[in-house]
This record gives C-alpha cells, structure tokens and sequence, in this order.
C-alpha cells in the first residue's frame, strides 16, 4: 500500500508531471516564473487548490452526481468549486500575506481557470474508472504530488529565466523565443524520469 501510495506520488511529481507532461497549467508557467518567491508562493497556492478541489470533489463526483445520474454536469461542478477554494485562498491571502498576495497579482484569481487544477481534479476519476484500487486516499496523494510536481517545475523554470536574465542572448531570441526554448528543454530533461516508478514497482 505505502509503495503503491510513494509511487503515485513520485509519477505525479516526475513522469506525469502536469506541467512538463501534460502541459496544462502553461500559463502561470510562463507568467509567473519571473522571479522565484513568486513562482514558490503561486507554486504553494496552487498545491493547496489542487489538494482541497481533489478532496472536495472527488466524494461530490462519486457519491452524489454518480448515483443521481449527473455526472454529466462533472465539469460545471468542479468549476464551480475551484472558484471557491481559489476565492477563500485570494481572502486569506489579502489577510495574512499582502506581500505574496500584491505580487502574484491577476495570476491569483487565474488559478479559478488553471487548467491544471481541473485536469487534477478530473483525470483522478478517469484513474479510479481504470483501476478500481485507485480510491480517495490515492487521489489526494495524487493531487499533492501533481502540486508538488507544478512546484518543482516553476522553481526550475524560474532559476533559469533569473540566470538567462544575465546572459547575452542574440537580439532575434530575447524574450519570449528564449523563454519557449528553455521551457523545452526542461520538459525533455524530465524524459529521463521514465520507467522510474515502474522500477518501483517492478
């Protein structure tokens, strides 16, 4: 059970990656990766939504739109959701951190639209429709590691964008063409996290 839990953990962290895998949630990605408190402060933000949104809707899903016969209404739902959860954060945020909260700025109330937040939140369901032993507790570890894994990207990404600050980049690749080409070459860097947990699990 534990090795099964660590290994759904590290897939979301390495090889799923949300972001370097799956590409969703590209734009806080590009947008807030500027500088490093900010990438870690709206990195953390997410990771919470991502959490609470799996342990909210996940029992919503499976025991109310399931056996009513809505589950065709998922999506409104989850969305529905996040925007909460997302509005409580930006509350708490405005209260006990003004600092983070000023410097994350839109990308805050973005998160109601991140795609990788819904993605979390809906692809746990289509895991549990494939293997029945995929199950709450598997899903909320699936979704830490997910944030986790969102974190490890955006940290990443934003020590590179701090270092090609520094360099001298030809005028034709300043900006955003720099910006997408480091971006792929951290995505294929995580190519070599593959078979990775199914080691683990071998």
């Amino acid at each position: 059970m534990l090795k099964s839990l660590v290994a759904i953990f590290l897939a979301a962290i390495l090889t799923e990656n949300y972001i370097l895998n799956k590409f969703l949630g590209i734009c806080p990605f590009l947008g807030v990766s500027k500088k490093l408190n900010t990438a870690t402060g709206m990195s953390l933000a997410v990771t919470v939504v991502m959490v609470l949104a799996t342990a909210v809707t996940w029992p919503i899903y499976t025991y109310l739109l399931v056996p009513t016969g809505l589950a065709y209404l998922q999506t409104i739902v989850f969305i529905l959701i996040i925007a909460a959860l997302v509005q409580l954060l930006e509350i708490t945020l405005r209260k006990y951190m003004p600092p983070l909260y000023n410097s994350l700025g839109v990308y805050l109330p973005l998160i109601t639209t991140n795609c990788a937040v819904l993605g979390v939140t809906m692809l746990v369901l289509e895991k549990g429709a494939a293997d029945p032993t995929f199950g709450y507790v598997e899903s909320l570890v699936n979704a830490f590691g997910a944030g986790i894994g969102f974190l490890v990207a955006m940290v990443l990404f934003a020590g590179i964008r701090e270092r090609l600050e520094l360099c001298d980049i030809p005028k034709t690749l300043r900006g955003l063409p720099i910006t997408l080409i480091a971006a792929s070459l951290v995505a294929v860097s995580f190519l070599g996290f593959n078979g990775l947990v199914e080691g683990m699990l071998g």
